[in-house]
């Protein structure tokens, strides 16, 4: 059965139930989780709600709160993704299905606070609340860990962007008030609390070039170009991961140029985080800031992610008195940046970054001074229109 849009729609109240999964920040650790590296994301107190409802038939239904559209599909019917936001929803119920469950029909309402397209993983979130709220509805249970590996498969395989598993996996595994060292090869993970004495501030530069998608794709075959040739080299290489700095130095002068400066970046980025780690457990949040800005300048020129927006948003955050570092977050060519300030000085970063961002591009931006949240949960506070 073809996929159909409709703008108006209306919802059964008769046994509905609320599932929320939380966006993300990564501190540090950005295109390090598809060479099977190392990050250490958030999960944000931005979050992604889907309300769901049974059917008899093997119909979804979809709502969009955000978008005031409505689409439906059938769960026997497979493909393809069309480009538009429901392939997030019909992916995670494809990749389901795949495994082989059986899933019933629903009815389902999406809202999110999250802002798209911003590099926060608002894909993610609904990857992980629609997986949660069509097991609910069909009586099947999943680990965790499980959920994410299948909404990666869902936006890998069935969306074709090819992310690593950090989105889903933070927003899936979460915890509150915790930074989570997460290794992308084992799924091991360590759980790390944030310093009181300062917050995560988020700013929205507002700006998301269209070549994104294309270039994220470009970067991870580059990066698997890196691998064929140190595999070609010795056993054991089947990702940047197994790369060390030393051998990559000893071959600059093979390597192409742009090959040789997307494994730099990966490859000493591994490295960031992990000391990023033993910075917070330590309580070192100036060597912690220092990462931070070490990660923005290797994203902006070996990796070549960046954008002015992201580079100017980055240089007005560190001139303010209370920053300990500041970086692009997320994909790159937009969205946000990431900062840890101190808590006193969070009211004089707002205003300062805010009036002379604007000042430079035109634009107002957004900024969230956010919390770490749970990851994804049955929520019982949130109120839907589908509840009554």
């Amino acid at each position: 059965m073809a996929i159909t849009t409709e703008t108006i729609v209306e919802f059964s109240t008769q046994g509905t139930r609320v599932f929320r999964a939380p966006g993300r920040v990564n501190l540090i650790g950005e295109h390090t989780d598809y060479n099977d590296g190392f990050v250490m994301p958030a999960a944000l107190d931005l979050a992604t709600w889907v309300t769901v409802a049974p059917r008899d038939d093997r119909m979804v239904s979809v709502f969009s709160e955000n978008f005031s559209e409505k689409i439906e599909f059938d769960l026997d019917d497979s493909g393809p993704a069309r480009g538009h936001w429901s392939d997030y929803v019909r992916g995670v119920a494809v990749m389901l299905e795949r495994t082989g469950q059986r899933l019933r029909g629903a009815t389902l309402e999406v809202r999110s606070d999250l802002p798209i397209g911003s590099g926060l993983s608002s894909s993610a979130a609904l990857e992980v609340a629609t997986a949660q709220a069509l097991l609910e509805n069909s009586g099947l249970s999943m680990d965790r860990a499980e959920v994410a590996k299948i909404c990666q498969r869902g936006e890998n395989e069935f969306v074709g962007m090819r992310c690593g598993i950090m989105d889903q996996f933070i927003s899936s595994c979460g915890q509150a008030g915790k930074a989570m060292l997460l290794d992308c090869r084992s799924l091991g993970y360590q759980l790390l609390p944030l310093p009181e004495e300062a917050r995560l501030v988020i700013c929205n530069t507002m700006v998301k070039h269209e070549l994104a998608a294309g270039e994220y794709n470009t970067r991870r075959a580059e990066c698997e170009a890196g691998v064929r040739h140190f595999a070609g080299l010795r056993s054991g290489v089947s990702a940047l991961r197994d790369v060390t700095e030393t051998e990559l130095e000893s071959q600059a002068d093979t390597l192409p140029q742009t090959i040789y400066r997307r494994c730099r970046h990966v490859i000493t980025e591994n490295a960031r985080v992990l000391e990023a780690a033993t910075s917070l457990e330590s309580g070192d949040l100036n060597r912690f800031g220092e990462l931070m800005n070490e990660s923005h300048r290797s994203l902006r020129d070996d990796y070549e992610v960046s954008c002015k927006e992201l580079d100017l948003m980055v240089e007005l955050a560190r001139i303010v008195d209370g920053v300990y570092g500041a970086r692009m977050t997320g994909g790159g060519f937009g969205g946000c940046t990431v900062n840890l300030v101190k808590s006193e000085s969070v009211d004089e970063f707002r205003e300062a970054t805010s009036r002379e961002y604007e000042k430079a591009t035109g634009l107002a931006p957004e900024i969230y001074v956010c919390s770490a949240a749970e990851g994804g949960e049955v929520n019982r506070s949130y109120q839907s229109p589908m509840s009554g």
